[in-house]
């Protein structure tokens, strides 16, 4: 599978110890963002979040109002 550029970047990042988490607020909204190790969080685009999780390359614990993300095996693989 050919990933684009931004999902790889964000797979790699997670593989490096950054932590990815959706907030999901009660008006219905959601946001993703990213929380580096050694910078402030940056907000990360929905479709890369969605289109990784719809391949099972990443997996939540679906918690509310924040889940947080973690790479499946299958993610891991991609890097190699």
């Amino acid at each position: 599978m050919r990933l684009a550029t931004e999902q790889r970047s964000l797979l790699r990042a997670m593989s490096r110890g950054s932590t990815l988490k959706a907030q999901r607020y009660l008006d219905g909204t959601k946001e993703y963002r990213l929380h580096p190790l050694d910078r402030p969080a940056e907000i990360v685009e929905r479709r890369i979040v969605e289109a990784l999780h719809e391949q099972s390359l990443i997996d939540s614990n679906k918690k509310f109002p924040a889940a947080t993300f973690w790479l499946t095996a299958a993610g891991r693989a991609q890097l190699d």
